[in-house]
């Protein structure tokens, strides 16, 4: 005969700790998401942390876009932009611009409760993928100015932002030297306030069925189209006036220097042609 399972609160042992939280766990049936500790315990934003079990806590096909979340969450778009920004780069969240049925463009959205897996749950090799006979020889990932001295290494989170193009669209595949091309416009827009994860929905938003071109070329018109304003430095502190105390009166005011308060000035100036 099974064992009858009781849907009641565990007491505290005896043994329990004088100091730190005791856990009192309830038995859950239904209505309830497992997290991982990983996730759970993750260092850093509780903001990062909360978006992350709200969302892998809905059921399929619910929207999580940033007006969504904005609506469910007190934090502005800032914040929950943000929280995305990191579970997307952590690997908790991907999304992906694939043709649908009647060849519509739609966006997917995996998110995983173990980051690391494919949306068909395999592990991905570790490393990068060798070249097929079609794709002919890698180029080297040094590349050189016409004149043979080696260019600039690209921002490594520019290239991670165009790396992650090709997860959200298969059509977006950049070759090294695309890459390298591309790497100091989006850099740019990361100088500019704009997060990994909003340059890759801006780039990879409305995408015209077709791409008769090479990406790269559709990419740098959107850097070069789109690119946001940049920011505007804060204004310089005002320097504080010094209080003074009037001469007239002694009561304290703000000013440069020392001398009458208002209320005195406009009375001298009242009584000045009285007394005359």
């Amino acid at each position: 005969m099974a064992e009858e399972q009781s849907s009641a609160p565990t007491r505290a042992s005896a043994g329990a700790p004088a100091s730190g939280v005791i856990h009192i766990r309830t038995r859950h049936a239904d209505n309830f998401t497992v997290l991982s500790n990983r996730l759970a315990q993750r260092a850093g934003s509780a903001v990062t942390v909360g978006v992350a079990a709200y969302i892998l806590s809905l059921p399929d096909g619910a929207s999580i876009r940033i007006d969504a979340l904005c609506a469910h969450f007190k934090e502005g778009r800032g914040r929950i932009s943000a929280a995305l920004n990191e579970l997307e780069a952590e690997g908790w969240l991907e999304r992906r611009v694939e043709r649908g049925p009647g060849g519509r463009i739609v966006t997917r959205t995996f998110v995983y409760d173990a980051p690391g897996r494919t949306a068909d749950g395999d592990i991905p090799p570790p490393g990068p993928a060798r070249p097929t006979p079609d794709e002919g020889p890698r180029a080297e990932p040094h590349a050189e100015h016409q004149d043979g001295r080696p260019a600039p290494e690209a921002d490594p989170r520019a290239t991670a932002v165009l790396a992650s193009l090709r997860h959200r669209d298969v059509r977006l595949v950049l070759s090294e030297r695309e890459t390298a091309a591309l790497a100091p416009a989006v850099a740019e827009w990361l100088d500019r306030g704009v997060g990994p994860y909003e340059i890759a929905e801006t780039l990879t938003a409305g995408l015209p069925a077709h791409i008769t071109r090479r990406p790269a070329r559709l990419l740098a018109y959107r850097l070069a189209a789109l690119r946001p304003p940049a920011r505007v430095p804060e204004a310089a502190a005002q320097p504080v006036v010094p209080l003074q105390n009037c001469d007239g009166c002694d009561r304290a005011f703000r000013a440069p220097r020392p001398g009458r308060c208002r209320d005195c000035r406009a009375s001298a100036v009242v009584s000045g042609p009285l007394a005359a």
